[in-house]
């Protein structure tokens, strides 16, 4: 089907109402065939959503329906590969038009001409249904591609290739439909719409953490796997860099990058320090594992909106193979912007800030997509979504903060005033939340510490009690108190300095496996039990701190490599010995 535009508005294009398509139909725009979508119809005039820069566009130009919906390629190739916001692969058009790209069709998103090694699971005769696994190849170093029957196809294998070397689009299978009696050819390569869920058997518990090695996310604010985070902050407070961080060190298998309408040298910087990173999981380039979705502040706006629907369709497309993945978006913010955009350009009576009324329905639609799964091939595979907010000025009551802590059970608020001070990461304790620690409290029982969520609770006791004390020394001063309450501010100190603040360019320090966490809240633990002792015998907390010791525990961080947890066995000597040589 085709008809011819009736008036350009930037990126929204209208033609006269012919019912010539169908709503969310893909279609292509003008004599460049530029990619764009239909929003909206009604009596008069059909809406096209155009995810390419309309300049030049005239009315009178033909616009062809697809008769399919916005979808994503999705196969081996994906990894290791950068894609804008509509999946075009970046790096092949850098190399067939340069630094520039040019509007309309482009190159296939998978590379059509590679062969890959394939071995074949299935055989023909075997009775198959949607989301089975029937081939696998080695897509990179460390993932193997576990290619699955398309959802909607299911039946009797008519005919199956043997191993061998095959592209993306060579026929592997032929499945009978025992019902139609048609026969579909199955390839390496399937398409899937990026805005509709893919079909799993169930969602499972959150019961298992995705742990970050960032200590005030693993203790404090746990994260599980198949769970949803938010990450807000102003300007300059860590977002990007604590984003960069949990994609380098998280424990998921597979990590999907965003950017969002972020400024082009972020990416850049992913890019670069991905392909140089080893892999602390297998030694190999991180890039290995990682697809990069670029979507950056100079692209076409409307394309920013698609691309987080991109990013997290791929990410259930490795969900489904039995993959954990992690999805940083970075940021939510700029795409919140993109629909507040498009919602001007359609004349849309504007809700709080301008943004359009629906934007809390489209936050919880991607939200929603996180989840531990049990999936049609059989496997277990999550999506956990990690997205950073960007409020202005860091004022966290804008609509996308509030609307997006509504809709996450993890908050990690970002403090301006802590990343100016240089506490890495700016992680607010007394702002942020989770939801999950009391889900991941078995699992932190059975296979860390019995203990391990009583000290989590003693820790974030102090902070609270410190919290509550600085109201009275900003007024009075620290000498009026007690002893007993100077010593939860400087035990206070401990956990903030020697806990919660990490070095992200130290070797041990960037990145905490959870037995030294649990050792470390041990030793804080001991110091806080002993040092009351001695305040209860009147020791003054002043002469305690003359001994060091408060400095020796903020330090062991350093001084206890990562590899040699058992030394801090040996720092409850070290706090008897230096309380005992107080006279």
């Amino acid at each position: 089907m085709s008809d011819v535009i009736y008036s350009i508005n930037g990126p929204v294009v209208t033609v006269r109402n012919t019912n010539s398509f169908s709503m969310r139909e893909m279609v292509y725009v003008g004599t460049k065939q530029l990619l764009g979508e239909v929003i909206r119809i009604n009596d008069e005039v059909t809406t096209i959503q155009v995810y390419e820069s309309t300049t030049g566009l005239m009315p009178g130009e033909e616009v062809k329906g697809t008769g399919s919906l916005l979808n994503a390629l999705l196969g081996p190739g994906m990894l290791r590969n950068i894609y804008d916001g509509i999946e075009r692969p970046l790096e092949k058009i850098h190399e067939q038009q340069g630094a520039f790209i040019s509007e309309g069709k482009s190159v296939p998103s998978l590379d059509e001409e590679k062969k890959w090694d394939v071995h074949m699971v299935l055989k023909q005769g075997d009775t198959v249904n949607g989301g089975e696994i029937f081939a696998t190849c080695q897509e990179t170093p460390v993932i193997e591609h576990r290619s699955m029957i398309p959802v909607h196809v299911s039946g009797t294998i008519t005919e199956a290739v043997p191993d061998g070397s095959y592209t993306v689009n060579d026929v592997l299978l032929k499945v009978k439909n025992e019902e139609t009696g048609e026969e579909i050819p199955v390839t390496l390569a399937q398409k899937w719409p990026v805005r509709v869920p893919r079909p799993i058997k169930a969602r499972e518990p959150l019961t298992i953490p995705l742990i970050t090695g960032q200590r005030v996310l693993d203790t404090m604010f746990p994260i599980a796997k198949g769970g949803s985070a938010a990450i807000p902050g102003g300007f300059g407070a860590g977002k990007t860099m604590l984003q960069h961080s949990i994609a380098k060190f998280c424990d998921a298998d597979i990590i999907i990058y965003v950017g969002c309408g972020e400024r082009g040298n972020e990416m850049t910087q992913v890019l670069e320090e991905f392909s140089e990173l080893k892999d602390p999981k297998t030694g190999n380039s991180l890039l290995d594992r990682t697809v990069l979705i670029a979507n950056t502040s100079n692209m076409p706006v409307a394309a920013r909106e698609a691309s987080i629907y991109t990013g997290v369709t791929i990410a259930e497309y490795y969900r489904d193979m039995g993959y954990h993945v992690a999805l940083m978006a970075d940021s939510t913010s700029r795409w919140a912007e993109a629909l507040r955009e498009i919602s001007g350009r359609l004349e849309e009576m504007p809700a709080e800030e301008g943004f359009p009324a629906y934007l809390p329905s489209r936050i919880a639609q991607f939200y929603e997509r996180a989840g531990y799964a049990d999936t049609l091939s059989g496997a277990k595979g999550s999506v956990t979504l990690i997205g950073a907010v960007s409020p202005q000025g860091g004022d966290f009551s804008e609509p996308v903060t509030q609307n997006t802590r509504r809709f996450v059970r993890c908050f990690w608020a970002l403090d301006k005033s802590l990343a100016y001070a240089r506490h890495y990461p700016a992680v607010n304790w007394n702002e942020s939340s989770s939801d999950y620690a009391d889900d991941l409290a078995h699992y932190y029982g059975q296979n860390v510490a019995r203990d391990f969520m009583s000290l989590r609770a003693e820790m974030r006791e102090i902070l609270h009690q410190e919290d509550t004390l600085m109201e009275v020394v900003k007024l009075i001063g620290s000498d009026v108190l007690p002893e007993d309450q100077k010593l939860t501010l400087e035990i206070a100190r401990v956990v903030r300095v020697g806990y919660l603040q990490q070095n992200a360019f130290h070797p041990d320090d960037a990145s905490v496996p959870l037995a030294k966490q649990y050792k470390m809240l041990k030793v804080i633990s001991y110091l806080r039990r002993a040092c009351q002792d001695k305040v209860a015998k009147k020791i003054p907390v002043s002469l305690i701190a003359k001994t060091g010791i408060f400095e020796t525990v903020i330090k062991m961080k350093y001084d206890v490599p990562n590899s040699n947890i058992a030394l801090l066995d040996s720092y409850d000597a070290k706090i008897d010995e230096a309380l005992n040589s107080i006279l």
